[in-house]
């Protein structure tokens, strides 16, 4: 099964293979044009340089130009977001292990860790019992135990607990508060 991951990941190939191809398609009109610019000012020489030629030259320059200033910006947004991708990376690494550890804490079976990660992921009860081949009865079961076994009434709960685990070092308590 394909994750979303994966599919932004292929999204993100074409959207490069097709933004390269255009700056590609940019730079060899550029080049046409620099060239035909040079020819026409080069033909002038000899009979008079026209105004029209200095015009196509100057466009020319100009969209050579722009042509080497998106392919810097799209060089620079590639790069970007590599390190994006390279951080989500780490966090869903950071997001595993927390996962692991609250499952390993709270003696979940492995049936059980998968039945929390389902229901953390926001899988309804019936969607749970469908990956799994379950009853929706015995997945609700489960879930009863999972929650107990966290210290929680339900799936909103649940997650919440792993937010709180993220979200509570970011937060710093304001002068004259309690933590």
């Amino acid at each position: 099964m394909r994750g979303v991951g994966h599919d932004l990941r292929q999204s993100r190939r074409r959207a490069v293979f097709a933004a390269s191809g255009l700056v590609i398609l940019q730079a060899i009109a550029a080049l046409y044009f620099l060239a035909d610019g040079i020819d026409d000012l080069a033909t002038g020489l000899l009979s008079g340089i026209s105004i029209e030629a200095i015009m196509e030259s100057l466009v020319a320059l100009a969209l050579l130009a722009g042509t080497i200033l998106s392919a810097r910006y799209t060089r620079r947004l590639l790069a970007d977001v590599r390190r994006s991708e390279a951080a989500l990376d780490v966090a869903r690494g950071a997001m595993a292990q927390l996962l692991d550890l609250r499952f390993t804490q709270w003696n979940l079976t492995p049936s059980q860790s998968e039945i929390a990660l389902f229901a953390i992921k926001g899988s309804t009860i019936a969607e749970i019992a469908k990956l799994r081949g379950s009853a929706e009865g015995t997945v609700r079961a489960q879930l009863s135990q999972i929650y107990a076994k966290a210290g929680v009434s339900n799936q909103t709960m649940l997650l919440a607990h792993f937010l709180d685990d993220l979200i509570d070092p970011l937060i710093k308590p304001v002068d004259g508060q309690k933590d």
